[in-house]
């Protein structure tokens, strides 16, 4: 007799942790074959994505290879192209995309995630640094100190001033830890760069709305403002980015910023696998039901961002942070063994407990069970939670040691990858032309982050 074959679909939080409550409760039994699939052989803890930008943590810090994590639920690396529901069918692509294979399934989980949202403006797409991937992360951390290194040698005071221009769009928590991390780093930085003048240096934060950080309220809100303000950060409120060509960062309001680094960090939408499903969508993502099912496909369930879940005490869709993914899947993990096994699913319940946010020099905000908590306080809770949420015991003494030592050293400007991204910068200064070009020529086939 066959086996009954599972899918898990993504290698972010709800999937992988899918998995976990599988590979204890079915994946050791005999007759069932579960199965992850995921582009990325490893888990990344997002959360402190912006410690990696800021050289805070080395990237092998905060990533757990998915196969140490599993001894029994078989890890398939490739890209999921397409879904093909009604002959329960999933392709695959590998070998960097040269070859497809069909995977059947008899039960799917469907945790792609999301990709990053530009809203159509194919400038912005070109020339933007995202902050989603590990190499998102890695990639700015070498630009940022490229752009230093570039500056000292920069004759043109406003060419030299835009190169020291960093703006972020985007003030919700991507955004906003992001700025603070890298506004520490390179202020930090100047030390060993004593021909560059601090006044020089800006930072510029762009928020739709009048409160960055509207996810704590108002208040903590403001106090993030006040002190990244105080830290000599550009706050400009209820205005949106429009564009972003030869150098200069267009909005809908005010004048364009000449900067050579524009960081997006304005919100997530599904991706292409998800677009393409014949399924109801509510805002590009699968409507599931309360057992986080799809209602006109038994056996196919959904979690984390790419689905949308209606909370039964709030009537409004739940919250897509790594919180609620977690807890998505364990219970997709029950309710998949509950329809193999007959038995009635668990309905989705969860509240959430809390939501904190790092702002630099060693400060945050929180909000925890309805307490509110500001400055160095928030920030020891920030790094306590996250420390506990991360998976693995090495990985735990790991990060506690380096920050441990950040606390007597300061981060080191080393730029491991030699002029990775850098010429991007250049190329969005100076369009069509690449101020590298008496080193390395121009390539045309993209960016960096075009590897997302």
């Amino acid at each position: 007799m066959a086996a009954l074959r599972i899918l898990i679909l993504g290698g972010g939080f709800g999937a992988v942790y899918t998995a976990l409550e599988l590979e204890k409760k079915l994946a050791y039994k005999e007759g069932y074959e579960v199965t992850l699939i995921s582009a990325e052989n490893f888990l990344l803890f997002t959360p402190m994505l912006h410690e990696v930008a800021a050289s805070d943590l080395d990237p092998s810090d905060i990533v757990n290879p998915l196969r140490r994590l599993f001894r029994h639920v078989r890890f398939v690396e490739a890209e999921v192209t397409s879904i093909d529901l009604g002959n329960h069918q999933v392709t695959i692509a590998y070998a960097a995309g040269q070859k497809q294979r069909q995977l059947g399934f008899d039960r799917l989980v469907i945790a792609i995630g999301s990709e990053d949202n530009f809203f159509g403006n194919e400038e912005i797409k070109r020339q933007a640094v995202t902050m989603k991937t590990l190499t998102d992360a890695m990639l700015l951390r070498n630009r940022l100190i490229g752009l230093l290194e570039s500056a000292i040698l920069e004759d043109d005071p406003d060419a030299r001033r835009a190169l020291l221009t960093f703006v972020v769009a985007g003030g919700g928590f991507a955004g906003v830890e992001t700025m603070g991390a890298l506004n520490d780093f390179i202020r930090s930085a100047l030390r060993w760069y004593p021909t560059l003048d601090a006044s020089e240096v800006r930072f510029v934060l762009i928020h739709p709305k009048a409160v960055i950080l509207p996810e704590l309220g108002e208040a903590l809100g403001r106090y993030a403002q006040e002190k990244l303000i105080q830290r000599k950060v550009e706050i400009v409120i209820n205005t949106r980015v429009e564009g972003y060509a030869r150098g200069k960062v267009k909005l809908d309001r005010g004048e364009p910023i000449a900067s050579a680094t524009l960081i997006w960090t304005t919100g997530v939408t599904p991706g292409k696998v998800i677009a393409g499903l014949d399924c109801k969508k509510r805002d590009g993502r699968l409507i599931v039901n309360q057992f986080l099912e799809l209602q006109d496909h038994p056996g196919v369930w959904a979690v984390g961002d790419c689905m949308s879940a209606i909370d039964g005490a709030t009537g409004r869709p739940f919250p897509t942070t790594a919180q609620h993914a977690v807890r998505e899947g364990k219970v997709v993990a029950e309710n998949v063994i509950a329809s193999v096994a007959n038995l009635p699913q668990r309905i989705f319940r969860f509240k959430t407990i809390g939501q904190l946010a790092a702002i630099g020099q060693r400060t945050g905000v929180a909000q925890v069970f309805g307490f509110r908590f500001s400055g160095w306080i928030a920030w020891f809770m920030w790094r306590g939670v996250y420390l506990f949420k991360l998976p693995r015991l090495e990985k735990k003494i790991k990060v506690a040691t380096h920050w441990a030592i950040d606390l007597f050293f300061s981060q080191d400007p080393a730029q491991l990858v030699n002029a990775i991204g850098i010429e991007k910068a250049y190329r969005s200064l100076i369009e069509g032309k690449s101020l590298l070009a008496t080193n390395a020529a121009p390539t045309e086939s993209g960016t960096p982050n075009e590897s997302r």
